[in-house]
Protein backbone atom coordinates (compact mmCIF):
# COMPACT_ATOMS: atom_id res chain seq x y z
CA UNK A 1 0.00 0.00 0.00
CA UNK A 2 1.29 3.41 -0.84
CA UNK A 3 2.23 5.74 1.97
CA UNK A 4 -0.82 7.56 3.24
CA UNK A 5 -0.51 11.27 2.56
CA UNK A 6 -1.27 13.75 5.28
CA UNK A 7 -3.49 16.65 4.25
CA UNK A 8 -3.14 19.94 6.05
CA UNK A 9 -6.20 20.95 7.99
CA UNK A 10 -8.08 24.15 7.44
CA UNK A 11 -8.57 26.73 10.19
CA UNK A 12 -12.06 25.32 10.73
CA UNK A 13 -10.51 22.43 12.59
CA UNK A 14 -8.73 24.59 15.12
CA UNK A 15 -10.16 24.84 18.66
CA UNK A 16 -12.87 27.47 18.75
CA UNK A 17 -15.23 29.13 21.15
CA UNK A 18 -14.23 29.85 24.72
CA UNK A 19 -11.14 27.66 24.78
CA UNK A 20 -7.87 29.55 24.78
CA UNK A 21 -4.74 27.90 23.38
CA UNK A 22 -3.31 25.50 25.91
CA UNK A 23 -0.19 26.75 27.64
CA UNK A 24 -0.03 24.49 30.68
CA UNK A 25 3.15 22.74 29.51
CA UNK A 26 6.20 24.11 27.84
CA UNK A 27 8.42 22.18 25.41
CA UNK A 28 10.99 21.94 28.17
CA UNK A 29 8.66 19.90 30.38
CA UNK A 30 10.22 16.54 31.22
CA UNK A 31 8.16 13.37 31.17
CA UNK A 32 7.04 12.47 34.71
CA UNK A 33 8.38 9.16 35.94
CA UNK A 34 5.23 7.19 36.66
CA UNK A 35 7.03 3.87 36.23
CA UNK A 36 4.09 2.55 34.22
CA UNK A 37 4.62 0.21 31.32
CA UNK A 38 2.89 1.51 28.23
CA UNK A 39 2.62 0.05 24.78
CA UNK A 40 5.47 0.55 22.39
CA UNK A 41 7.02 -1.37 19.54
CA UNK A 42 5.50 0.55 16.65
CA UNK A 43 5.50 -1.19 13.32
CA UNK A 44 7.27 1.07 10.84
CA UNK A 45 5.95 -0.63 7.74
CA UNK A 46 2.77 1.04 6.49
CA UNK A 47 1.96 -1.86 4.18
CA UNK A 48 -0.24 -4.82 4.99
CA UNK A 49 1.21 -8.24 4.33
CA UNK A 50 -0.36 -11.59 4.92
CA UNK A 51 -3.49 -10.06 6.41
CA UNK A 52 -6.23 -12.40 7.46
CA UNK A 53 -4.58 -15.25 5.65
CA UNK A 54 -5.47 -17.91 8.18
CA UNK A 55 -7.78 -20.89 8.27
CA UNK A 56 -10.47 -19.32 10.41
CA UNK A 57 -12.21 -18.01 7.30
CA UNK A 58 -13.72 -19.91 4.41
CA UNK A 59 -12.58 -17.21 2.01
CA UNK A 60 -9.86 -14.60 2.07
CA UNK A 61 -11.00 -10.99 2.51
CA UNK A 62 -9.43 -8.30 0.37
CA UNK A 63 -6.01 -6.99 1.26
CA UNK A 64 -5.99 -3.47 2.59
CA UNK A 65 -3.88 -2.53 -0.40
CA UNK A 66 -7.00 -2.82 -2.56
CA UNK A 67 -8.40 0.37 -1.12
CA UNK A 68 -7.59 3.96 -1.91
CA UNK A 69 -8.20 6.64 0.65
CA UNK A 70 -9.21 10.24 1.03
CA UNK A 71 -9.21 12.46 4.11
CA UNK A 72 -12.42 13.46 5.78
CA UNK A 73 -12.67 16.87 7.38
CA UNK A 74 -15.14 17.87 10.06
CA UNK A 75 -15.71 20.64 12.58
CA UNK A 76 -15.83 20.27 16.31
CA UNK A 77 -18.73 21.46 18.44
CA UNK A 78 -18.00 24.06 21.09
CA UNK A 79 -20.11 22.62 23.86
CA UNK A 80 -20.28 18.84 23.44
CA UNK A 81 -19.36 16.31 20.81
CA UNK A 82 -22.33 15.50 18.57
CA UNK A 83 -23.54 12.82 16.22
CA UNK A 84 -21.85 12.18 12.91
CA UNK A 85 -23.15 10.66 9.71
CA UNK A 86 -20.98 8.47 7.54
CA UNK A 87 -18.42 10.35 5.51
CA UNK A 88 -18.64 10.47 1.75
CA UNK A 89 -17.08 7.54 -0.06
CA UNK A 90 -17.65 8.45 -3.70
CA UNK A 91 -15.11 5.94 -4.94
CA UNK A 92 -17.15 3.17 -3.32
CA UNK A 93 -20.57 4.31 -4.57
CA UNK A 94 -21.38 1.12 -6.54
CA UNK A 95 -21.12 -1.06 -3.45
CA UNK A 96 -20.50 1.02 -0.33
CA UNK A 97 -23.04 0.47 2.40
CA UNK A 98 -23.59 3.76 4.21
CA UNK A 99 -23.96 3.50 7.98
CA UNK A 100 -24.84 6.13 10.56
CA UNK A 101 -23.09 6.10 13.89
CA UNK A 102 -22.42 8.36 16.81
CA UNK A 103 -19.04 9.98 17.07
CA UNK A 104 -17.95 12.22 19.92
CA UNK A 105 -15.96 14.39 17.53
CA UNK A 106 -17.42 15.25 14.17
CA UNK A 107 -20.44 17.38 13.39
CA UNK A 108 -22.73 15.99 10.71
CA UNK A 109 -23.21 19.38 9.02
CA UNK A 110 -19.91 19.13 7.14
CA UNK A 111 -20.34 15.53 6.03
CA UNK A 112 -22.55 14.24 3.23
CA UNK A 113 -23.11 10.48 2.92
CA UNK A 114 -23.44 8.98 -0.54
CA UNK A 115 -26.87 8.51 -2.03
CA UNK A 116 -27.40 4.77 -2.13
CA UNK A 117 -30.76 3.06 -2.29
CA UNK A 118 -29.56 -0.53 -1.91
CA UNK A 119 -25.99 -1.64 -1.12
CA UNK A 120 -24.41 -4.12 -3.48
CA UNK A 121 -21.89 -6.71 -2.39
CA UNK A 122 -18.35 -5.90 -3.42
CA UNK A 123 -16.73 -8.63 -5.46
CA UNK A 124 -13.07 -8.93 -6.31
CA UNK A 125 -11.97 -11.75 -8.61
CA UNK A 126 -9.12 -12.77 -6.32
CA UNK A 127 -10.95 -12.32 -3.02
CA UNK A 128 -14.44 -13.85 -2.82
CA UNK A 129 -16.74 -12.34 -0.23
CA UNK A 130 -16.73 -14.00 3.18
CA UNK A 131 -19.96 -13.67 5.12
CA UNK A 132 -19.32 -14.08 8.86
CA UNK A 133 -21.29 -16.66 10.77
CA UNK A 134 -23.45 -14.76 13.25
CA UNK A 135 -25.35 -17.78 14.53
CA UNK A 136 -26.52 -17.61 18.15
CA UNK A 137 -24.03 -20.31 19.08
CA UNK A 138 -20.92 -18.41 18.03
CA UNK A 139 -19.20 -15.07 18.58
CA UNK A 140 -16.81 -13.06 16.49
CA UNK A 141 -14.35 -11.59 18.98
CA UNK A 142 -12.20 -8.63 17.94
CA UNK A 143 -9.16 -8.40 20.22
CA UNK A 144 -7.77 -4.86 20.13
CA UNK A 145 -4.48 -3.35 21.16
CA UNK A 146 -4.80 0.13 22.71
CA UNK A 147 -1.83 2.49 22.34
CA UNK A 148 -0.98 3.45 18.75
CA UNK A 149 -3.84 1.27 17.48
CA UNK A 150 -7.02 2.86 18.85
CA UNK A 151 -5.44 5.86 20.55
CA UNK A 152 -2.35 7.94 19.88
CA UNK A 153 -0.58 8.54 23.17
CA UNK A 154 2.81 6.98 23.83
CA UNK A 155 4.14 7.89 20.37
CA UNK A 156 3.35 11.56 21.07
CA UNK A 157 5.69 11.49 24.08
CA UNK A 158 8.49 9.67 22.27
CA UNK A 159 8.26 11.82 19.13
CA UNK A 160 7.62 8.77 16.96
CA UNK A 161 4.25 9.99 15.72
CA UNK A 162 5.43 13.46 14.75
CA UNK A 163 8.48 12.12 12.91
CA UNK A 164 6.50 9.48 11.01
CA UNK A 165 3.67 11.75 9.94
CA UNK A 166 5.39 15.12 9.67
CA UNK A 167 3.76 16.79 12.67
CA UNK A 168 4.97 19.56 14.96
CA UNK A 169 7.08 17.65 17.47
CA UNK A 170 6.85 20.20 20.28
CA UNK A 171 3.07 20.37 19.92
CA UNK A 172 2.85 16.57 19.92
CA UNK A 173 4.94 16.26 23.08
CA UNK A 174 2.97 19.02 24.78
CA UNK A 175 -0.35 17.34 24.04
CA UNK A 176 1.06 13.96 25.09
CA UNK A 177 2.20 15.35 28.42
CA UNK A 178 -1.14 17.06 28.92
CA UNK A 179 -3.01 13.81 28.30
CA UNK A 180 -0.58 11.87 30.50
CA UNK A 181 -1.26 14.29 33.32
CA UNK A 182 -5.01 13.85 32.92
CA UNK A 183 -4.72 10.05 32.75
CA UNK A 184 -2.79 9.75 35.99
CA UNK A 185 -4.75 12.47 37.80
CA UNK A 186 -7.96 10.56 37.06
CA UNK A 187 -6.33 7.26 38.02
CA UNK A 188 -4.97 8.64 41.28
CA UNK A 189 -7.88 10.81 42.39
CA UNK A 190 -10.86 8.66 41.38
CA UNK A 191 -9.64 5.14 40.62
CA UNK A 192 -7.42 4.38 43.67
CA UNK A 193 -4.22 4.07 41.65
CA UNK A 194 -2.10 5.17 44.62
CA UNK A 195 -3.42 2.15 46.50
CA UNK A 196 -3.50 -0.29 43.59
CA UNK A 197 -0.33 0.49 41.62
CA UNK A 198 1.68 -2.21 43.38
CA UNK A 199 -1.14 -4.72 43.26
CA UNK A 200 -2.14 -4.57 39.62
CA UNK A 201 -4.66 -7.05 38.22
CA UNK A 202 -5.15 -8.53 34.78
CA UNK A 203 -8.94 -8.19 35.01
CA UNK A 204 -11.31 -6.13 37.13
CA UNK A 205 -12.90 -9.22 38.73
CA UNK A 206 -9.71 -11.09 39.60
CA UNK A 207 -10.02 -10.41 43.33
CA UNK A 208 -13.83 -10.44 43.45
CA UNK A 209 -13.80 -13.75 45.34
CA UNK A 210 -12.32 -11.89 48.33
CA UNK A 211 -15.24 -9.42 48.37
CA UNK A 212 -17.88 -10.15 51.02
CA UNK A 213 -20.45 -7.92 49.30
CA UNK A 214 -20.48 -5.29 52.04
CA UNK A 215 -22.42 -2.09 51.29
CA UNK A 216 -19.85 0.52 50.29
CA UNK A 217 -22.18 3.53 50.04
CA UNK A 218 -20.86 4.98 53.31
CA UNK A 219 -17.53 3.17 53.38
CA UNK A 220 -14.53 5.43 54.06
CA UNK A 221 -11.67 4.26 51.85
CA UNK A 222 -9.40 6.95 53.22
CA UNK A 223 -9.49 5.70 56.79
CA UNK A 224 -9.83 1.93 56.48
CA UNK A 225 -6.13 1.35 57.10
CA UNK A 226 -5.43 -0.19 53.71
CA UNK A 227 -1.86 0.16 52.53
CA UNK A 228 -0.39 -1.66 49.58
CA UNK A 229 2.53 -3.53 51.19
CA UNK A 230 5.99 -3.87 49.73
CA UNK A 231 6.08 -6.76 47.34
CA UNK A 232 2.32 -6.73 46.97
CA UNK A 233 2.64 -7.43 43.28
CA UNK A 234 3.52 -11.03 44.02
CA UNK A 235 0.30 -11.39 46.00
CA UNK A 236 -1.91 -10.57 43.07
CA UNK A 237 -0.83 -12.82 40.24
CA UNK A 238 -3.13 -15.72 41.04
CA UNK A 239 -0.20 -17.73 42.41
CA UNK A 240 -2.19 -18.91 45.39
CA UNK A 241 -0.29 -16.59 47.72
CA UNK A 242 -2.53 -13.98 49.31
CA UNK A 243 -2.33 -11.35 51.96
CA UNK A 244 -4.43 -11.44 55.10
CA UNK A 245 -8.17 -11.88 54.70
CA UNK A 246 -8.88 -8.36 55.93
CA UNK A 247 -6.34 -6.79 53.57
CA UNK A 248 -7.58 -8.79 50.57
CA UNK A 249 -11.15 -7.76 51.32
CA UNK A 250 -10.16 -4.09 51.34
CA UNK A 251 -8.33 -4.63 48.06
CA UNK A 252 -11.44 -6.24 46.57
CA UNK A 253 -13.56 -3.31 47.80
CA UNK A 254 -11.38 -0.92 45.81
CA UNK A 255 -11.67 -2.89 42.60
CA UNK A 256 -15.43 -3.17 43.08
CA UNK A 257 -15.64 0.60 43.52
CA UNK A 258 -13.53 1.15 40.40
CA UNK A 259 -15.94 -1.06 38.48
CA UNK A 260 -18.92 0.93 39.75
CA UNK A 261 -17.29 4.23 38.79
CA UNK A 262 -16.42 2.95 35.31
CA UNK A 263 -19.93 1.68 34.68
CA UNK A 264 -21.48 4.90 35.97
CA UNK A 265 -19.31 7.26 33.93
CA UNK A 266 -18.24 5.24 30.89
CA UNK A 267 -20.38 7.46 28.66
CA UNK A 268 -19.96 10.63 30.71
CA UNK A 269 -16.37 11.09 31.83
CA UNK A 270 -16.99 14.85 31.82
CA UNK A 271 -19.35 14.33 34.73
CA UNK A 272 -16.65 12.40 36.56
CA UNK A 273 -14.04 15.09 35.93
CA UNK A 274 -16.27 18.00 36.89
CA UNK A 275 -15.66 21.63 36.01
CA UNK A 276 -13.19 23.13 35.08
CA UNK A 277 -11.37 19.84 34.32
CA UNK A 278 -14.13 18.86 31.91
CA UNK A 279 -13.57 21.95 29.77
CA UNK A 280 -9.83 21.30 29.77
CA UNK A 281 -10.47 17.71 28.67
CA UNK A 282 -12.78 18.81 25.84
CA UNK A 283 -10.14 21.19 24.52
CA UNK A 284 -7.43 18.55 24.76
CA UNK A 285 -9.53 16.01 22.86
CA UNK A 286 -10.17 18.51 20.06
CA UNK A 287 -6.53 19.45 19.74
CA UNK A 288 -5.40 15.83 19.72
CA UNK A 289 -7.86 14.97 16.96
CA UNK A 290 -6.56 17.85 14.86
CA UNK A 291 -2.94 16.81 15.39
CA UNK A 292 -3.61 13.12 14.66
CA UNK A 293 -5.86 13.73 11.62
CA UNK A 294 -8.94 12.29 13.31
CA UNK A 295 -7.22 8.99 14.13
CA UNK A 296 -9.52 8.24 17.07
CA UNK A 297 -12.62 9.12 15.09
CA UNK A 298 -11.76 6.44 12.53
CA UNK A 299 -11.02 3.90 15.27
CA UNK A 300 -14.35 4.70 16.91
CA UNK A 301 -16.17 4.06 13.65
CA UNK A 302 -14.74 0.55 13.37
CA UNK A 303 -15.49 -0.13 17.04
CA UNK A 304 -19.08 1.09 16.62
CA UNK A 305 -19.62 -1.11 13.57
CA UNK A 306 -18.52 -4.15 15.58
CA UNK A 307 -20.60 -3.20 18.61
CA UNK A 308 -23.72 -2.82 16.44
CA UNK A 309 -23.48 -6.40 15.16
CA UNK A 310 -25.19 -9.36 16.81
CA UNK A 311 -22.77 -11.78 18.47
CA UNK A 312 -19.74 -9.57 17.85
CA UNK A 313 -17.71 -8.15 20.72
CA UNK A 314 -14.74 -5.85 21.23
CA UNK A 315 -12.09 -6.98 23.71
CA UNK A 316 -9.12 -4.88 24.79
CA UNK A 317 -5.74 -6.40 25.68
CA UNK A 318 -3.22 -3.74 26.62
CA UNK A 319 0.23 -3.66 28.19
CA UNK A 320 -0.83 -0.62 30.22
CA UNK A 321 -1.59 -1.40 33.87
CA UNK A 322 -5.27 -1.98 34.45
CA UNK A 323 -6.16 1.20 36.36
CA UNK A 324 -4.35 3.63 33.98
CA UNK A 325 -5.82 1.61 31.09
CA UNK A 326 -9.33 2.22 32.43
CA UNK A 327 -8.45 5.88 32.81
CA UNK A 328 -7.33 5.99 29.16
CA UNK A 329 -10.47 4.24 27.98
CA UNK A 330 -12.65 6.77 29.81
CA UNK A 331 -10.71 9.85 28.69
CA UNK A 332 -10.57 8.76 25.05
CA UNK A 333 -14.32 8.07 25.01
CA UNK A 334 -14.07 4.31 24.51
CA UNK A 335 -16.38 3.24 27.32
CA UNK A 336 -19.32 2.39 25.05
CA UNK A 337 -17.10 0.10 22.95
CA UNK A 338 -15.51 -1.83 25.83
CA UNK A 339 -17.51 -3.14 28.78
CA UNK A 340 -15.14 -3.24 31.73
CA UNK A 341 -15.32 -7.05 31.75
CA UNK A 342 -13.77 -7.00 28.25
CA UNK A 343 -10.59 -5.14 29.30
CA UNK A 344 -7.42 -7.07 30.16
CA UNK A 345 -4.02 -5.79 31.26
CA UNK A 346 -1.01 -7.75 30.03
CA UNK A 347 1.51 -5.74 32.07
CA UNK A 348 2.62 -8.65 34.24
CA UNK A 349 1.50 -11.76 32.39
CA UNK A 350 2.05 -10.84 28.73
CA UNK A 351 -0.46 -10.83 25.91
CA UNK A 352 -0.38 -14.54 25.19
CA UNK A 353 -1.69 -15.28 28.68
CA UNK A 354 -4.46 -12.71 28.19
CA UNK A 355 -5.37 -14.17 24.80
CA UNK A 356 -5.66 -17.54 26.51
CA UNK A 357 -8.10 -16.10 29.01
CA UNK A 358 -10.16 -14.54 26.23
CA UNK A 359 -10.36 -17.78 24.25
CA UNK A 360 -11.32 -19.74 27.37
CA UNK A 361 -14.06 -17.23 28.04
CA UNK A 362 -15.61 -17.14 24.56
CA UNK A 363 -14.80 -20.70 23.56
CA UNK A 364 -13.17 -22.51 20.68
CA UNK A 365 -16.14 -22.08 18.37
CA UNK A 366 -15.74 -18.31 18.34
CA UNK A 367 -13.90 -16.57 15.49
CA UNK A 368 -11.07 -14.33 16.73
CA UNK A 369 -9.58 -11.35 14.90
CA UNK A 370 -6.61 -9.48 16.38
CA UNK A 371 -6.09 -5.78 15.62
CA UNK A 372 -2.87 -4.05 16.62
CA UNK A 373 0.34 -2.29 15.70
CA UNK A 374 2.94 -4.20 17.70
CA UNK A 375 5.03 -7.30 17.27
CA UNK A 376 3.77 -9.02 20.43
CA UNK A 377 0.11 -9.22 19.48
CA UNK A 378 1.02 -10.18 15.90
CA UNK A 379 3.27 -13.00 17.09
CA UNK A 380 0.62 -14.34 19.48
CA UNK A 381 -2.07 -14.07 16.82
CA UNK A 382 -0.02 -16.10 14.34
CA UNK A 383 0.83 -18.65 17.00
CA UNK A 384 -2.87 -19.11 17.76
CA UNK A 385 -3.82 -19.07 14.07
CA UNK A 386 -5.89 -15.90 14.52
CA UNK A 387 -6.22 -13.39 11.67
CA UNK A 388 -4.21 -10.24 12.35
CA UNK A 389 -5.04 -6.76 11.08
CA UNK A 390 -2.06 -4.44 11.37
CA UNK A 391 -2.65 -0.75 12.10
CA UNK A 392 0.35 1.29 10.98
CA UNK A 393 -1.46 4.42 9.81
CA UNK A 394 -4.90 5.97 9.74
CA UNK A 395 -5.63 4.42 6.35
CA UNK A 396 -5.51 0.98 7.95
CA UNK A 397 -8.38 1.97 10.24
CA UNK A 398 -10.38 3.28 7.28
CA UNK A 399 -9.78 0.01 5.42
CA UNK A 400 -10.90 -1.91 8.49
CA UNK A 401 -14.20 -0.02 8.55
CA UNK A 402 -14.70 -0.70 4.84
CA UNK A 403 -14.03 -4.40 5.32
CA UNK A 404 -16.52 -4.48 8.19
CA UNK A 405 -19.18 -2.63 6.21
CA UNK A 406 -18.75 -5.02 3.30
CA UNK A 407 -18.98 -8.03 5.65
CA UNK A 408 -15.50 -9.27 4.88
CA UNK A 409 -14.86 -9.35 8.61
Amino acid sequence: MATYGQTQYSPALQPSGPYAPYSHHTPGYSVPSYNIKTEDGLSHSPGQTGLLGYTNFSGTPPSQSLYSYSHTHGEFDNVEFSSYSSYSQSQYSPYYNSHHYNSPYLAGSSISPPTITAPLAYQHPDHPAMMPNHSPESHTVFIWDLDETIIIFHSLLTGTFSSRFGKDSSKAVSLGLWMEEMIFNLADLRLFFNDLEECDQVHIDDVASDDNGQDLSTYNFGSDGFQSPAGAGSLCLGSGVHGGVDWMRKLAFRYRKVKEIYNTYKNNVGGLLGSPKREEWLQLRREMEVLTDLWLTHALKALALITSRPNCVNVLVTTTQLIPALSKVLLYGLGSAFPIENIYSATKTGKESCFERVTQRFGRRAVYVVIGDGAEEETVAKKKNMPFWRVSCQADLEALSHALELDYL
